[in-house]
């Protein structure tokens, strides 16, 4: 490791070195333009008054003038100095149009090239460092349409190129790209000047060279690539839509498949702008959230939790209580949550908003067409322009041998085997070690059932850093859960899971046995496949949330790649304006500040990256931490067990790119860097921002405190000490 560190930074030496040779050398070429006066050559003026003497020698040296005025060329425009446009005048004089063209085609195309690497290798990593996520989205760009970019830009000579150049450098786009698309854009420009430049005897001014009907041409030829991407395009519609036959009249705007939260959503944007919007559900409004996920399950948490508070009370300077748990009314409370929420997402209240709902099965039939077996008998088929497909997803069950005798529950199926129980299952067998698996786990086991957790990987929460995972197994273990990570279920025998870890054997024995491994998208049983919608793990989607048929959309959990419930609702906005508004303006899914939620005692709360995503991405970053056991109202509350852990750019920037808070009412604390991270807050204004106390909230604020202390200006204190001590005389 030494020897690796020592040749890290030999290397980081060499290419500071580099970069300084770099820089010096264009410094020396610009200092050498305004001591040597070399502007005065590249004005109109100048070059007229010396075109004479060229002409005369090249006669006797045109391969000496040639070389010498090649380079010259090049090392203008690569050390971006003006006089480009009057040099290719002076071509035009010296070698006319066609040798003029080529030669300022190739060297301004040479000269641009070496200020276009000179702009990426100095300031490149820099410029990534400090907006790295918001240069993401313009590289993918680039890398899709980066040539399209650059030949516009060229066919305008009107256009600085030189600040072309320059930025172009800063981007992903390839070197030999940029090449071959300026060698080619640039070249009308070029064969224009040249040809002026052969009456250089007779200009006045170089205003008057293009003129704006000119410059106008150019500017059509720019977007000529764009016109022809745009019939290419007609032309791939048409090619996916062949064999299917448009209506000449729908009647609707926009179907809706699946009424979670995507479908929700985009059913209401539709008929809140007054579009025609049909929503097909099957089953209950509100879906998966609503019905068998967020929402019990918190209700379960929180039941869980005042039991817990029971036995700890004497955390509190009460007696600890050991609480009976009646399970049907802890279930019938999980309920009447449901109940209590049902009435934001019916039928009813989505009728009154102007949805029309349906309940009943969708077929698509063609890309217009849905038809809907309807739940109470009989059909109904709808032409659209539009439909989105928000069908969600659906519990994975992995094929163990013994698993379809076994039992097992689901998230979707144990809250109706729960209310049929008289009390808690004694032994409970969790398969999974994610978030809905540790959920349920600590749930249950402070609701008094015995745990097991099986996890195959060899740490619980697999997508957090080390110190979130190996706290999220310390407070399971402490409210009695048996984890049991390294170990992969092979089989189920009876009541009896069996795991294999090291080589051996483990038997788990259950009375119940939830599967918490992840979910799946809801591909089936929609006609994808007979009108050939891609699909993989989920539906394929462009930036914009359209399949391959540019009129059907996906969100939420069947398009990915999040599965969170405020995720399918943010998609919904991008799918619902893209159907509706697409022809006149389309908006690609932002999916830059995701935050995510588990729901443990205390909770996880993250977003943006952390440790272990910004090393696998190779990001350099600075982490400051700040545990709660310091902060005032965690201390009152008995709270004190988690931490705040902000990453920053590398370099001393307080630009927030990632929080993970573990702790209580983690998931409301993380609001504040999710608004960070939307709109470019650091954490000197998070630290300047009044704070009430004492609150939880007070948290993020030492957190950005502790960040300013590791940045304070130690130099310039020592000064301000020595003031002090001058003041006291």
């Amino acid at each position: 490791t030494i020897r690796h560190r020592i040749a890290n930074s030999r290397q980081r030496d060499f290419l500071l070195v580099k970069k300084l040779a770099i820089l010096a050398v264009l410094a020396a070429l610009v200092a050498a333009y305004f001591v040597f006066d070399i502007g005065q050559y590249l004005t109109l003026d100048g070059i007229k008054a010396v075109a004479a003497d060229l002409a005369a020698f090249q006669q006797d040296n045109a391969l000496a003038v040639i070389a010498g005025f090649f380079i010259a060329y090049v090392v203008v425009t690569a050390a971006s100095i003006p006089g480009a446009a009057i040099m290719t005048l002076a071509a035009g004089a010296l070698f006319g149009v066609v040798w003029g063209t080529v030669i300022v085609s190739f060297a301004s195309t040479l000269g641009a090239t070496l200020a276009f690497l000179s702009s990426r290798y100095v300031l490149r990593d820099s410029i990534e460092v400090r907006f790295g996520e918001r240069l993401k989205a313009i590289n993918a760009g680039l890398e899709r349409d980066g040539a399209f970019y650059l030949f516009s830009l060229r066919m305008i000579p009107a256009f600085p190129f030189f600040m072309v150049n320059l930025v172009m450098g800063l981007t992903r786009i390839r070197t030999a790209t940029f090449m071959w698309v300026s060698q080619l854009g640039m070249l009308l420009g070029t064969a224009a000047y040249v040809n002026a430049g052969t009456q250089l005897a007779r200009i006045e001014s170089t205003s008057g060279l293009l003129s704006p009907v000119l410059i106008g041409s150019f500017a059509v030829l720019g977007i000529v690539p764009w016109i022809a991407k745009g019939i290419i395009g007609a032309l791939q519609r048409r090619k996916v839509y062949a064999g299917f036959t448009r209506p000449k009249r729908f009647d609707r705007n926009l179907v809706v498949i699946g009424a979670g939260s995507a479908g929700l959503v985009s059913a209401l944007i539709a008929a809140t702008v007054k579009a025609k919007v049909t929503l097909v559900e099957a089953h209950e409004m509100g879906g998966d959230c609503l019905n068998t996920g967020c929402v019990p399950s918190k209700a379960l948490i929180k039941s869980a939790k005042v039991a817990a508070m029971m036995r700890g009370a004497d955390k509190y300077g009460l007696m600890p209580v050991q609480p009976e748990v009646p399970f049907k009314a802890v279930i019938a409370r999980v309920m009447g949550a449901i109940k209590a929420i049902e009435p934001h997402d019916s039928v009813e209240r989505y009728t009154g908003l102007g949805v029309d709902v349906v309940k009943g099965y969708a077929t698509i039939i063609d890309p217009w067409t849905v038809e809907i077996a309807l739940n109470d008998g009989g059909t109904q088929r709808l032409t659209t322009r539009s439909i989105i497909i928000a069908s969600g997803a659906e519990p994975v069950v992995p094929p163990i041998p013994g698993i379809d005798s076994s039992g097992y529950l689901t998230s979707e199926t144990m809250w109706q085997a729960f209310a049929e129980m008289d009390a808690a299952p004694a032994r409970v067998a969790v398969l999974g070690g994610g978030p809905i698996g540790c959920e349920l786990s600590q749930a249950l086991a402070r609701l008094g059932s015995q745990v097991t957790q099986v996890e195959m990987a060899d740490a619980l929460l697999g997508r957090e850093d080390a110190d979130v995972s190996a706290l999220a197994r310390e407070v399971l273990e402490a409210d009695g859960v048996r984890v049991l990570t390294g170990h992969k279920a092979v089989r189920i025998e009876g009541r009896t899971l069996i795991a294999e870890h090291g080589g051996a054997e483990v038997p788990v024995p259950f009375d119940a046995l939830i599967v918490a491994i992840g979910r799946k998208a809801r591909l089936t049983g929609f006609g994808l496949e007979a009108i050939g919608v891609d699909t993989a793990k989920t539906v394929i989607t462009d930036d914009f949330l359209a399949t391959k048929f540019p009129n059907i959309f996906a969100a939420g959990d069947v398009a990915g790649p999040y599965q969170f419930t405020h995720t399918a609702s943010h998609q919904a906005w991008y799918a619902s304006v893209n159907a509706l508004f697409g022809t006149f303006r389309k908006f690609k899914a932002d999916y830059r500040v995701i935050p995510a939620v588990t729901f443990l005692d205390p909770e996880v709360a993250r977003v943006g990256l952390n440790e272990r995503e910004a090393a696998e991405q190779g990001i350099a970053v600075e982490v400051t931490r700040y545990d709660l056991d310091d902060l005032d109202r965690a201390i009152t509350e008995s709270e004190t067990r988690g931490f705040v852990k902000i990453l920053t750019p590398a370099g001393g920037k307080d630009t927030v790119l990632g929080a993970t808070i573990v702790g209580a009412h983690a998931g409301e604390l993380l609001a504040e860097y999710v608004l960070a991270m939307k709109h470019g807050i650091g954490l000197n204004k998070i630290l300047g921002t009044i704070h009430s106390y004492p609150t939880m909230a007070e948290a993020n604020k030492f957190a950005a405190g502790n960040w300013k202390k590791a940045h304070k200006p130690e130099s310039l204190l020592k000064w301000v000490e020595r003031y002090h001590a001058w003041r006291r005389g």
